[in-house]
């Protein structure tokens, strides 16, 4: 059965070992006016094609506030090398080639393309595809560590954050360190949320809760651990498996 089938639940436990597979994280600006474009070809064509080729698709989504246009999508690999191995694949399959043409008759479909590779922390759970709920919303955090600072925000991830994010109804999709260079300081995770209003009545308790505080305080004593923290909530595109 490929990903595409799967109903599995995304469990908000670890791995019983690390996931050591190789993750890649793409973001694609569509041409104006071509999004939808762009998702009729992954929903009609890319998707089963990546499964043809040994890649494993997680979650598409696209941006609640989208003035860019941008699709970003989650894939997974048993590795670096099969990860070459299936996007050159990919690439010269015929299929695809008659796909592209096809879509790009009338003009580009991509402007850019922006790809992360990167690595599960050891304490993320064990990423696989969901479909809970449609509705839900998703919510793609990025931290920048402060110097030096990344193995001591992972261990306050690991040691209580993920256990208070579930305390407080929040599901953890994945977290993840980027591999490219010059991302040393990088943490990126996902979160669920039943909705976005959800998600803030859910931040306000957490960030109120005197377990919270006390971690928090005990463990920036020596300064703060992230020096910036971005957020991007998401919905689920109609042929995402994450949803």
């Amino acid at each position: 059965m490929t990903s595409l089938l799967l109903a599995s639940i995304i469990a908000p436990t670890f791995a019983a070992e690390k996931d050591t597979r190789c993750f890649e994280m793409r973001i694609y600006y569509a041409a104006p006016g071509k999004l939808d474009d762009l998702q009729a070809r992954f929903r009609n064509h890319t998707l089963k094609l990546f499964e043809k080729h040994g890649m494993t698709n997680l979650g598409y989504w696209v941006p609640l506030e989208n003035p860019e246009n941008k699709l970003i999508y989650l894939l997974a690999y048993p590795s670096r090398e099969a990860r070459e191995k299936a996007w050159k694949a990919f690439g010269a399959d015929p299929a695809w080639q008659a796909a592209w043409k096809a879509s790009e008759a009338n003009g580009k479909l991509v402007t850019k393309a922006e790809v992360k590779f990167l690595a599960a922390t050891d304490y993320s759970p064990y990423v696989k595809a969901s479909a809970q709920d449609p509705e839900r919303c998703f919510e793609l955090r990025t931290y920048t560590a402060a110097p030096g600072k990344l193995a001591d925000l992972n261990s306050r991830f690991r040691d209580h954050t993920l256990a208070l994010f579930a305390k407080h109804g929040m599901t953890s999709v994945g977290y993840w360190t980027p591999t490219d260079k010059g991302s040393e300081n990088t943490l990126i995770y996902i979160l669920a949320h039943k909705s976005k209003e959800a998600a803030k009545a859910s931040f306000d308790a957490f960030r109120e809760d005197p377990a919270w505080v006390a971690v928090k305080k005990a463990s920036e004593t020596n300064g703060v651990l992230a020096a910036k923290v971005e957020s991007v909530f998401m919905k689920p595109t109609d042929y995402s498996p994450a949803k």
